[in-house]
């Protein structure tokens, strides 16, 4: 571990409170290292992925097993998620306001063009997929609801930061590891601003080819009662039936209109208090 590491991990503690419980972030690191590429490991594989010493590990992962939330693969030493883990994702998406809000939108752009159209909502640095409905035309299949993007490299992520101010866009590109997901992938910061900054002068926000080959995504920003973006729509096509052209002219009033149409709904409440 390099003196950097130490330093950053140093001063991450002093700026906890005293009512941080270490051994709940600890659980969540274990259950977080199941991520996509380890669907199941070993208790030192475990350890490795989520950074912490092998008696530590062993008690958590026990203790989650017996929670229902991890399980031992027969006979071998490998352990896995269970069903259980999706309960948290359940809750969060049945209490969500704005899933139900938009849905119907979302659900309707779908059945009109055929296209994949998605809710979005900005989480530090990435985008997470809330709701996804995939058109007669899927473009990729990967994708699904708690999917992760870089905000920057992404149309919603770029019309969710157009409504944010100057420095709260740097902010977001500062957290961002500049790392080519395809070769299209723009990782110049100046050309990054620029385009957020085009979608905040135009209402929407183009992206193409930077997260999927073959995908022009087109979004706008859904704002709340004081303007501020909470999410994007986006409609997403592939390149091999629409150009950058028919996408701007025929879409991006789909995107435009459901989302002022969500905004109005989902805080026409807040404004009246």
């Amino acid at each position: 571990m390099t003196g950097k590491t130490n330093d950053r991990r140093a001063a991450r503690l002093q700026e906890r409170s005293s009512l941080f419980v270490g051994s709940t972030e600890k659980a969540f690191k274990v259950l977080e290292a199941f991520n996509g590429p380890h669907r199941h490991m070993t208790m030192a594989e475990i350890a490795r992925a989520a950074d912490l010493d092998r008696s530590a590990t062993q008690r958590l992962v026990h203790t989650l097993e017996a929670l229902g939330y991890l399980r031992r693969i027969p006979d071998s030493l490998l352990y896995g998620l269970t069903s259980k883990v999706l309960r948290l994702s359940y809750n969060y998406l049945r209490a969500n306001e704005l899933i139900d809000r938009a849905s119907p939108y979302l659900l309707e752009i779908s059945r009109t063009l055929g296209e994949t159209t998605n809710l979005q909502e900005l989480d530090g640095h990435e985008i997470v997929f809330l709701a996804r409905f995939p058109g007669r035309h899927l473009v990729n299949v990967d994708f699904a609801v708690g999917s992760r993007l870089p905000a920057v490299h992404t149309a919603s992520g770029t019309a969710i930061l157009s409504r944010f101010a100057l420095a709260q866009r740097i902010e977001v590109l500062d957290r961002t590891p500049m790392v080519a997901i395809t070769p299209h992938t723009e990782l110049d910061r100046q050309r990054l601003l620029d385009r957020i900054q085009l979608a905040a002068e135009q209402g929407y926000a183009m992206v193409t080819n930077e997260t999927v080959l073959g995908d022009i995504s087109v979004a706008a920003p859904i704002t709340d009662h004081r303007g501020l973006a909470v999410a994007a729509i986006n409609i997403s096509v592939p390149t091999t039936r629409w150009t950058l052209a028919t996408a701007e002219a025929k879409l991006v009033s789909h995107v435009q209109v459901a989302a002022t149409s969500i905004s109005q709904a989902k805080f026409a409440g807040h404004e009246a208090r």
